[in-house]
C-alpha cells in the first residue's frame, strides 16, 4: 500500500465554534497498487460529541417514529381481529367463499403500485412533512371504516388504506438514513419495526377490552374507532415535533449541527438535499445483486405476512375461542419484538448482515414446518412453541434485508428507489399468503403452512449467495487494488457510483 498523499482536513467546512473540536476528523488518500487514488476516512472521530449527538436522536426523533409505526401495523393488522369478532357475518360476507381472500388481496394492489411514487413526494416533500400527514389519512381512513356497511365499503377503505401505507416504511427508512450512521441503522429500525411486532400483540389485547364493551355498536366498530382516533393525535404530535433536517433541530447546538452533517456526509447518504435524479436512481438496478434481494424480499415476505394476516386464525386453530385466541396472540408478538431487537442490534455490532438475517429466516421456517407436520390438537404445547417461532424471526429478516440494501446503497437517489420498490415487494407478497390459506384448508392450513415453509426455505439459499459473492467480491477488489479494505474505511460521500466505483466495498 503506498503512503500518505496528503489529508484533507474537514474542519474547514464546518463553523469556527466547531473547528477545535473537530479539528482531528480528518480524509486521507492512498494509493492503490495499480495506482488509483483511494479516499480514506481516518480513524479518529469525536466520540464523546457522536455519542451526544446519537442520544439526542434517540430521544427527539426515534419514540415519535416508533408510535407512528406502531399505529401503522394497527390499522394494517386490526382487521384480523376483526375478523375474530364476526365482521364477516355483520357485513353479509359469505364465510365458505373467497371474499376475504379477496378483500385481503386488494390491499396490497395499491401498496406495490403507490410506494414508489408517494416516495417520490417524501423525497421531494421531506419526510417529516409528508409521513405524518400520511399517519394522519390512513388514521382517518379507518375511522370512516367503523361505518362499513358491505363487502364493497370494506373493499374500498381497503384500498385506501394500502394506498396510505404504502410508502411508510420506505419513508422512515429514508428519514432515518439522514440523520444516522450505517452501522446504526439496523438497530434503529429495529426498535422502530418491534412496534409493529408489539402492535400485533397490543392489538390482541385491545381487542379483547373492546370486544367486552357492552354497546350499541360492534366489537370491532369500537376497536376500529379507537385505533382511528389515537392514530390522528399521533400524525398531529409528529407533524409538530419531528424535525425536517439537521439544521432545523432545535435541540441541536451549532457544534452538534456540524458534526451530525459531517457523519451524513461520511458514513450515511452520499448527498445532502431533495433533488430526486430518476435517471440515476434506476441505475442501481444495473447490478445483478439488486435483483437477488428483490426475489429475497418477496420469499421473507410470504411468512411475514401470513403471520401478519393470519396469527389470530393459526392461534384459534389449536380449539381456542374468540377470547382466548386474541389473548393468546400476546406472548408470541411479545418474543418476536424481543428477538428482533437481539438480532438486530447484534447483527450492528458484529457489523455482519447475512449471518444473522439466515438465523431469522431459518427460526420462522421452522416454526411453520413444525406447526404444519404435528397434530396441534393433541400436541397443543409444541403447536404453541411453534407459533413462538414463526414470530421470532419473521419481523427481524425483514428489519436486517431493509437495512442490508439501505446500508450498500450511499447513493440517496438509487436508495430511494430500492426502498420503495423492494419493500412493496415483500408487501406484495401478501397476495401470495392471502390466497393460500383458503377456507377448505381450515383450521389448520397445512398447504398453506408448507408453501409459507418453502419460500422460507428459498430466502435462506438467496441470502447465503449474496453473503457469499459480497465476500469474494471485496476480496476480489482489494486483490486487484493491491489494498485491505472494508466499507468503513471509504466514506459514502465518495461511493456515489456504488460498485461501480473500484473503491467500493460490500457490507455483508
Amino acid at each position: 500500500m503506498g503512503g500518505k498523499q496528503h489529508e484533507i482536513d474537514i474542519s474547514q467546512k464546518m463553523s469556527h465554534s466547531s473547528m477545535e473540536s473537530n479539528k482531528n476528523i480528518q480524509l486521507e488518500q492512498i494509493t492503490s497498487a495499480n495506482g488509483d487514488i483511494i479516499n480514506v476516512l481516518e480513524n479518529t472521530v469525536n466520540k464523546s460529541l457522536e455519542r451526544k449527538i446519537t442520544r439526542k436522536l434517540d430521544i427527539r426523533i426515534l419514540p415519535l417514529i416508533c408510535i407512528m409505526y406502531l399505529f401503522n401495523a394497527l390499522n394494517k393488522g386490526n382487521i384480523s381481529n376483526a375478523k375474530t369478532n364476526g365482521i364477516e357475518l355483520d357485513l353479509g360476507m359469505d364465510p365458505e367463499g373467497d371474499q376475504w381472500n379477496l378483500m385481503l388481496s386488494l390491499f396490497y394492489i395499491p401498496f406495490v403500485l403507490f410506494a414508489f411514487p408517494i416516495s417520490l413526494i417524501i423525497k421531494k416533500f421531506n419526510a417529516a412533512r409528508v409521513l405524518p400527514i400520511l399517519v394522519f389519512t390512513f388514521g382517518s381512513i379507518t375511522l370512516l371504516l367503523t361505518s362499513a356497511f358491505n363487502f364493497s365499503s370494506l373493499m374500498a377503505g381497503r384500498w385506501f388504506l394500502g394506498m396510505c401505507e404504502s410508502a411508510v416504511l420506505p419513508g422512515v427508512i429514508y428519514y432515518l438514513s439522514c440523520f444516522y450512521r450505517r452501522n446504526k441503522l439496523g438497530s434503529k429500525l429495529s426498535i422502530i419495526y418491534s412496534f409493529s411486532a408489539i402492535a400485533n400483540a397490543f392489538s390482541g389485547l385491545l381487542a379483547f377490552g373492546c370486544f367486552q364493551i357492552d354497546s350499541s355498536l360492534k366489537g370491532w366498530q369500537i376497536l376500529f374507532l379507537l385505533e382511528g382516533s389515537l392514530t390522528l393525535l399521533v400524525a398531529v404530535l409528529a407533524f409538530v415535533f419531528l424535525p425536517r433536517d439537521i439544521d432545523s433541530a432545535k435541540f441541536f447546538s451549532e457544534e452538534e449541527k456540524d458534526y451530525a452533517k459531517y457523519i451524513v456526509r461520511t458514513d450515511s447518504s452520499a448527498a445532502e438535499g431533495n433533488t430526486f435524479e430518476f435517471r440515476d436512481a434506476i441505475k442501481v438496478f444495473k447490478h445483478p445483486i439488486t435483483w437477488a434481494w428483490m426475489f429475497e424480499e418477496i420469499c421473507i415476505g410470504v411468512p411475514l405476512n401470513s403471520i401478519n394476516n393470519w396469527f389470530p386464525q393459526i392461534i384459534q386453530a389449536l380449539g381456542k375461542g374468540t377470547v382466548q385466541t386474541n389473548l393468546l396472540t400476546i406472548a408470541p408478538n411479545i418474543v418476536g419484538a424481543i428477538c428482533l431487537l437481539i438480532l438486530a442490534f447484534s447483527s450492528d455490532h458484529f457489523r455482519i448482515r447475512s449471518i444473522f438475517l439466515v438465523i431469522a429466516i431459518s427460526a420462522t421456517l421452522i416454526g411453520f414446518v413444525v406447526y404444519g407436520s404435528i397434530d396441534i390438537l393433541s400436541q397443543t404445547g409444541v403447536a404453541y412453541f411453534a407459533c413462538f417461532l414463526m414470530t421470532s424471526g419473521a419481523s427481524a429478516s425483514s428489519v436486517l434485508t431493509s437495512t442490508w440494501y439501505n446500508n450498500n446503497n450511499p447513493n440517496n437517489n438509487r436508495r430511494v428507489m430500492i426502498s420503495s420498490v423492494a419493500i412493496p415487494l415483500a408487501n406484495a407478497a401478501g397476495l401470495i399468503s392471502a390466497n393460500i390459506f383458503l377456507p377448505k384448508d381450515a383450521p389448520k392450513y397445512t398447504m398453506a403452512l408448507g408453501i409459507t415453509g418453502g419460500f422460507g426455505g428459498m430466502a435462506v439459499v438467496v441470502v447465503c449467495s449474496i453473503g457469499l459473492f459480497m465476500v469474494y467480491d471485496n476480496r476480489k477488489r482489494d486483490r486487484i487494488q493491491g489494498v485491505k479494505l472494508t466499507y468503513r474505511d471509504v466514506p459514502t460521500s465518495e461511493l456515489r457510483e456504488g460498485p461501480s466505483n473500484p473503491s467500493f466495498r460490500w457490507m455483508y
